[in-house]
């Protein structure tokens, strides 16, 4: 019995509990508000990072503005999806444009600026960060409150887990920068299960402990209409560490597109709760061994995360991403095995293996491996769906061996690749006598 009930408890997460609130969503509504906001918020960051040793900031930055052609216009992608570069207290900041999520588009966005800043041989210190802002961009109406507060409760429930999966530092004791700069204390200790979200914004504004805008969750661009919900929606997530990987950085970018469509889908049942009174203390605890103001060279002295302590986080962070898992689903991109990979191995221990940014780039990236001979053959499979190149087939099975032949595929290789491309809803059509794509 006891061995069976460990078993459980290894391979079962236990069920969220919710508070009950009279604004939860209908069915309808979260369908509405998750297809919403899955349209119209763009998720953009701020690239911060230090100019190569010796180098002038005045002198520096301009070859990187004529490098990344910032269009300074929101409204305009530009070549690479830059909107500015400025002055930043570590050096230098990239402001990037949120664009639709799609994974191979917002890899290859970041590939293109990452690959100009290393040939120039910037830096990632402690003081860099990457904060990202989600903005309704075109939303026209107001989001429920329930839904805000649901992703402050779920970001305060897996707090150390988020905090360790973007920590970017390289050494062991001192795993990602200070708190100072996203602090934690208030966002950690104010609840929305008694208090709106226009009100929690309120304390982090007049607050003396904290200043607004280095908050851990930073509430002060969000506005709220009458009834208190939410609009226009602009929030910023400051906790990520810098990163230099485009894989790392898409990845996450999903993770927080992720979070904002699990908080819709789970307001038609209430208000997340955030743990246990004994559960809830030890996330408390953990936040302030990972990220505080005790370290050097402006990092957190995280020395006590190590053993069993660095299991809790790790923890956390599958937890969270089983609890995404979901929504991972729908969106179906490669996001979701990356953001594996660093809940177990983030990139402040790769770092600290001293593996350098295009190596730690490649690690991952082989993760998702395809392999060039695979995503060769996918191209001609979907080029002969596509153009319709073998039709008129009586069945499906004839249509399979046609197909495997002239892509030059096993035919028992050909209903995996079909299954893989599911994101394009591939069909047996049978009046025309071949595969379709819906999508």
């Amino acid at each position: 019995m006891t061995m069976q009930k460990s078993r459980k408890n290894r391979n079962t997460v236990d069920s969220p509990v919710f508070f009950r609130r009279d604004d939860c969503l209908t069915l309808a509504q979260a369908r509405y508000y998750q297809d919403l906001l899955y349209r119209t918020v763009k998720v953009g960051t701020e690239l911060e990072f230090a100019m190569p040793k010796g180098a002038r900031r005045e002198e520096f930055q301009p070859g990187i503005e004529k490098l990344l052609k910032p269009s300074k216009d929101m409204n305009r992608l530009g070549d690479l999806g830059v909107f500015d570069v400025v002055k930043e207290h570590c050096g230098i900041e990239l402001q990037i444009i949120g664009r639709h999520p799609h994974w191979e588009a917002l890899v290859s966005q970041y590939d293109q600026i990452l690959s100009g800043l290393l040939d120039k041989r910037i830096r990632m210190k402690y003081t860099c960060g990457l904060h990202f802002h989600m903005i309704g961009i075109g939303l026209s109406e107001s989001i429920p409150d329930i839904v805000l507060a649901n992703l402050w409760n779920i970001q305060r429930k897996y707090a150390p887990g988020l905090k360790f999966l973007t920590s970017a530092g390289f050494r062991p004791d001192g795993l990602c920068r200070r708190r100072q700069h996203n602090a934690h204390y208030e966002f950690m200790r104010l609840s929305p299960a008694n208090m709106k979200m226009v009100e929690i914004q309120k304390v982090l504004k007049d607050s003396l402990e904290v200043p607004e805008h280095q908050n851990f969750f930073n509430l002060e661009h969000a506005g709220f209409d009458e009834n208190k919900d939410v609009f226009p929606f602009h929030i910023e997530l400051r906790y990520p560490d810098g990163d230099l990987s485009a894989v790392s950085i898409s990845a996450k970018t999903f993770l927080m597109l992720a979070m904002l469509l699990k908080a819709v889908e789970i307001s038609k049942f209430g208000l997340l709760h955030v743990g246990k009174i004994h559960e809830w203390k030890r996330k408390k605890e953990l936040m302030d061994l990972i990220s505080n103001n005790d370290g050097t060279l402006a990092a957190s002295d995280t020395s006590a995360v190590a053993g069993d302590v660095m299991e809790e986080f790790r923890t956390n962070a599958r937890e969270l991403l089983m609890f995404l898992k979901s929504i991972f689903i729908v969106l179906d991109t490669p996001a979701e095995m990356v953001l594996q990979a660093l809940s177990e191995l983030p990139i402040s221990l790769r770092r600290i293996e001293k593996d350098d940014w295009r190596e730690i780039d490649g690690q991952l990236r082989r993760l998702l491996n395809p392999g060039d001979n695979s995503a060769a053959e996918d191209m001609r499979l979907i080029k002969i769906i596509e153009l319709g190149l073998i039709d008129r087939q009586e069945d499906y099975s004839n249509w399979v061996k046609l197909a495997a032949i002239k892509a030059g595929i096993p035919a028992k290789s050909l209903d995996m690749k079909l299954a893989a491309l599911k994101y394009r809803e591939p069909v047996w059509h049978r009046e025309l006598g071949r595969m379709v794509f819906l999508k």
